[in-house]
């Protein structure tokens, strides 16, 4: 299943002017800007991002008042109230763990995935580990794409067992639809934390993909995995969290700053037809029964 889009001449320019701007360094700037306590720093973001994005429900927040977050990231990352994101009940159900949109989903076809129409990237390049890969072949995949009015942090779409962490750098292109048009392999480019589980039904990973001007990638069990000072350089294992056991809807990670999530299952799971790509799905939604 997927929806198609038609390259345009704009995609291709945004494209090339990624690929000269200085990702890292602008996202560094962000980094830093995003947690500036100075009051007129944050409330110029604050006022920028609110009117731009007017989709914004603060009453969905625990702290309504956008302007009582010490730092705009305090903001982007805010904490909903409880029940605002009912878990479905269904025991076989997996839900979605972010508020986003469906990007593309469907069967990993001989551990291939679908990035957009007429491209493809592997399970392999975007584990950046060709072992594990095989646990996903003939499985099922979701790409989920947060913009920046949704709520970001990521919470477990079903009860797993943590069993590894990586942390991959990579370039920060932006993921959003024009990007994935024009940027061949762009979810196995851009910087990366991987989070593999299993499960009583089979293997799990979610792939938490960095972009342009995200700040970085937070988890529960290891804090801030790359801040600035601790981006690029090679694949790093993450030690801390092996072995911890994860319930259905308890908060995994946060984005600082938006970006997409990759949902990987083994074949006990099918997507169809429970979501469409383009759809808006929130967290806590069943996107997929096991033994579907």
């Amino acid at each position: 299943m997927t929806v198609e889009f038609e390259r345009s001449g704009g995609d291709e320019l945004f494209a090339l002017l990624q690929k000269v701007l200085p990702q890292h360094l602008l996202s560094r700037g962000m980094h830093a800007l995003a947690r500036s306590r100075r009051p007129a720093v944050r409330n110029l973001i604050l006022r920028t991002v609110l009117r731009s994005y007017p989709q914004i429900d603060m009453h969905e927040a625990l702290q309504p008042d956008p302007f009582t977050y010490e730092s705009f990231n305090a903001f982007f990352t805010r904490e909903l109230r409880p029940g605002a994101r009912p878990i479905a009940t269904d025991a076989r159900a997996l839900v979605s763990p972010v508020d986003g949109t469906v990007s593309q989903l469907g069967r990993t076809n001989a551990g291939a995935l679908l990035q957009a129409k007429g491209m493809q990237y592997t399970c392999a390049a975007l584990l950046a580990d060709a072992p594990a890969a095989t646990r996903y072949h003939g499985g099922s995949f979701a790409c989920l794409y947060l913009a920046p009015y949704n709520y970001h942090r990521i919470h477990m779409p079903c009860d797993a067992v943590l069993r590894v962490t990586r942390y991959v750098p990579g370039h920060l292109f932006s993921v959003n639809a024009a990007t994935a048009r024009t940027i061949p392999d762009l979810f196995a480019r851009n910087e990366r934390v991987i989070c593999d589980f299993d499960t009583a039904d089979g293997p799990l990973c979610l792939v938490l993909v960095g972009a342009l001007f995200v700040g970085s990638i937070e988890t529960v069990f290891a804090g801030e995995i790359n801040p600035p000072p601790a981006r690029g350089g090679r694949v790093r294992m993450i030690e801390s969290g092996v072995g911890r056991t994860f319930r259905r809807g308890e908060e995994l990670a946060r984005f600082n700053m938006g970006s997409t999530v990759i949902v990987l299952t083994g074949e006990a799971v099918a997507f169809a037809p429970r979501v469409e790509p383009g759809e808006p799905v929130r967290l806590g939604q069943m996107i997929a029964r096991f033994g579907a």
